[in-house]
């Protein structure tokens, strides 16, 4: 019988963006030209002022919610606010990663690693007042299991499973097909039977009406609306222990330099860009009245990912991507065309670390880098050479042409609200231009319909990663994609190996440490030679917070890490209002892991890092 496994190594979804100077590259340093989403009730200062007892903490936010349906929801906004309506059967640690207990207070396998039962605990309550079972737990798996709609976000963990019953109260037991070591990693957020089972379509329900939303978690969800705020309660009944802060509120601004100033002016509590703030952005907040910047590394990965050819599970092929781009050398040029050291230096200025292999540093044993024989490295002329072999020449006007004549222009996908996007986008239309490459910069705020289309060539790309890699690994499956075309699906950007599923199969099966961990840097070795995905940096999540609303907050992992975007509901579950902020709450719990902040030991990493803090791109924007 386990309670507490051994801590798990190291390894998110979930993006970001920054800019920089130099020619072409200079002009995104602004996030945008819109006004930020309406301000939603009084702002923590606002309260003050009028002397409210409640006290409320408001996150800035540049990422809009997608979904707020566990079962949906892709973005790191939007999971992240599942987490703390929903438990999840374990959780993990945020001194280190390793797996703790949540709505499960143990587990134990059969001798074959085929049966799991799972102990629910007795205190946890929906906020509806019925008691939350093994029934729910059942009833969640079982139906992301049958349905396809429920199966959009978090399918990949149940692919496998071959019974899930409840056959008592407290009792758990999940059956599976072949062992599978993700079994304490379960990232799904167990819902209320007795509400959801009166869902006729999951596919299109998106648990934003009838408020408030009933739900176990440390929040309550009492009020959204599209494009502006989600408002959540403290849920003074939660096992763990109530939030001190009596209110969250997470406002959206499509202006991440709006969002700065609203921090300066303390109409928001914490704010952490799209996701995270850029290098000037965070400058200009080092040393200001009543303002504490985190600089950490962060758990995601900034990547250009490359559209292989959309196609759904029995083969159908739609969209529009290139055909250049289905030739492995034509990607693995692209792929020597791009300066890595540039886009650290240059566009995140020291605040990210070199992009190698798909999983972050962060998360050490998974950690992957290529052999100085298999890197591609940054060389214009081999990148060039490959070019030509593929048959893809310069023209007397020195452009790239095919044997049809026609010439070599690509698209790229860039989200409007991210800088980084942009200035980087402007640094491969330089670099590739050299080779004969035309690239158009495609800015827009949705980048989901397009990319879900397959409509799309390149498209800039990032997830955060969780301590165990199987989601983000998962994405890249065969299994991942859609089943009809052009249909929401769980692929990044429908990638199919049949190496890659095979490493994949493995890996989920392994339950030894070392040996899982091997398999996994195998699949990262063969997604990096296919050409699909280029890492290109790890960047720091840099944030910023206001030490006169928020005393204290957890960081995770206790040693440098990120607040917003975690694996866990640590950081708005701790953070604890200032004295004389919005009247403060009684309520608590004690929290783990650092806490920042004034009056309590101070971690901030000056130095080079990483940088995000979602699973990233939504498709659409980011997902977790």
């Amino acid at each position: 019988m386990v309670t507490s496994p051994p801590p798990r190594p190291a390894r998110p979804r979930g993006g970001l963006r920054l800019l920089l100077t130099s020619g072409a590259a200079a002009l995104a340093l602004a996030a945008g030209s819109v006004v930020p989403g309406n301000p939603v009730g009084p702002s923590a200062q606002e309260a003050r002022a009028a002397g409210s007892d409640t006290s409320t903490l408001t996150v800035a936010v540049a990422q809009s919610v997608d979904s707020l349906s566990p079962f949906l929801a892709q973005r790191l906004v939007s999971t992240s606010i599942s987490r703390l309506m929903y438990d999840f059967l374990t959780n993990y640690d945020a001194k280190d990663n390793h797996t703790i207990p949540g709505l499960a207070t143990a587990w134990e396998s059969s001798q074959s690693k085929l049966t799991w039962t799972y102990t629910i605990r007795s205190d946890s309550k929906w906020s509806d007042g019925q008691q939350a079972t093994a029934e729910d737990a059942a009833w969640t798996f079982n139906t992301m299991m049958t349905d396809e709609g429920a199966a959009t976000s978090n399918g990949s963990f149940v692919s496998n499973f071959k019974k899930v019953t409840a056959p008592s109260p407290d009792k758990l037991v999940i059956e599976l097909k072949k062992p599978q070591a993700t079994m304490t990693a379960l990232d799904v957020p167990i819902v209320p039977k007795h509400i959801w089972e009166k869902v006729s379509d999951f596919s299109k329900f998106n648990n934003d009406k009838d408020f408030p939303i009933v739900g176990n978690g440390p929040f309550i969800l009492t009020d959204y609306k599209v494009d502006s705020y989600v408002k959540l309660k403290a849920n003074k009944d939660f096992w763990r222990g109530a939030p001190k802060f009596d209110e969250i509120v997470f406002r959206y601004y499509k202006d991440q330099d709006a969002a700065v100033a609203a921090l300066r002016k303390g109409e928001v509590s914490f704010v952490a860009g799209s996701p995270s703030l850029t290098p000037a952005q965070a400058a200009s907040l080092q040393g200001a009245d009543n303002i504490k910047v985190n600089d950490a590394p962060g758990r995601r990965f900034y990547a250009l990912a490359v559209n292989p050819g959309a196609r759904t599970k029995a083969g159908e092929k739609f969209g529009d991507g290139h055909p250049a781009l289905r030739d492995q050398k034509v990607r693995q040029a692209l792929f020597m065309a791009v300066d890595r050291g540039a886009v650290v230096d240059k566009v995140f200025q020291g605040h990210a670390v070199e992009g190698e292999g798909y999983i972050p540093p962060r998360f050490g044993a998974y950690f992957w880098k290529p052999s100085a024989e298999q890197k591609f490295a940054y060389d214009p002329a081999k990148a060039g050479a490959l070019l030509d072999e593929a048959g893809y020449r310069k023209n007397a006007a020195g452009k790239r042409t095919g044997k049809d004549g026609k010439p070599l222009d690509f698209r790229i996908l860039c989200h409007a609200t991210d800088p980084n996007d942009k200035a980087i986008g402007k640094y491969l239309q330089e670099w590739w231009g050299d080779l004969g490459i035309g690239l158009k910069v495609d800015c827009m705020d949705n980048v989901s319909d397009p990319w879900f289309a397959g409509e799309y060539d390149l498209a800039f790309d990032g997830w955060s990663v969780n301590p165990d890699p199987d989601f983000v690994m998962s994405i890249h499956t065969c299994a991942a994609l859609p089943t009809k075309a052009k249909e929401t699906a769980a692929t990044d950007d429908f990638i199919c190996d049949e190496r890659y599923d095979e490493l994949y199969a493995k890996q989920l099966a392994e339950y030894d440490p070392a040996k899982r961990a091997d398999l996994v840097k195998q699949m990262e070795s063969r997604l990096y030679d296919l050409g699909y995905m280029n890492v290109m940096a790890y960047p720091n999540a840099v944030e910023a917070y206001r030490t006169d609303q928020i005393e204290s907050i957890t960081t995770m992992p206790a040693d440098a890490g990120n607040i917003y975007g975690q694996d866990g509901y640590w950081s708005w579950w701790s953070a604890a209002p200032a004295a004389g902020a919005s009247g403060g709450s009684s309520g608590g719990g004690s929290s783990t892991g650092v806490l920042i902040g004034a009056g309590a030991a101070v971690v901030v990493l000056a130095g080079g890092g990483l940088l995000f803090a979602m699973r990233r791109r939504s498709t659409a924007e980011d997902r977790e």
